[in-house]
């Protein structure tokens, strides 16, 4: 079951960037060895607007910037109830997987930092998580976009299933 994702425009935003993960990889030519770097950028307004962006060049400054680029085209609206999440979820990307549950105002983010920088980046400030299977950053990046898109508020849920709310 593929899900249909709405993407928002980021004109008018006023988003903040954060790099999750700087990686650098080496090709060895001729002259010696030839290095590359890649960027896990994520971008939010604090206030249930997030995105994830990946951008590679030959220096970290452009690579980051392309993530930043790549982030601004994927942003995406999170579900917020107050400071945390409605509802415990697990968000899945290929081999990682993030259990993201609701805490009370006060607990604050308790997430590993890939995690974390996704939650704080979507205005997220009360939140327990638990990481499973890989530990890989990135994907548990995307896994943690994974799970804040799946989540319904009470209001989609009850549309969802007929129900009247009052």
């Amino acid at each position: 079951m593929r899900q249909e994702i709405n993407y928002i425009d980021a004109d008018g935003l006023d988003l903040n960037d954060e790099v999750v993960q700087i990686n650098r990889t080496a090709k060895v030519m001729k002259g010696g060895r030839r290095f590359a770097f890649s960027a896990l950028v994520v971008v939010g307004d604090g206030r249930g607007v997030v995105g994830l962006g990946f951008g590679k060049a030959r220096e970290v400054p452009p690579s980051v910037e392309k993530g930043v680029t790549d982030a601004k085209k994927q942003l995406i609206k999170v579900n917020l109830r107050g400071g945390t999440v409605p509802h415990a979820i697990i968000g899945r990307f290929r081999a990682s997987r993030i259990k993201i549950m609701p805490a009370a105002p006060g607990t604050g983010i308790i997430a590993g930092a890939p995690v974390r920088k996704v939650l704080e980046a979507a205005g997220v400030s009360d939140v327990l998580t638990k990481a499973l299977g890989s530990k890989n950053p990135m994907n548990l990046a995307k896994a943690t976009l994974v799970g804040l898109r799946n989540m319904k508020t009470r209001r989609e849920i009850a549309e969802r299933r007929g129900v009247d709310l009052s």
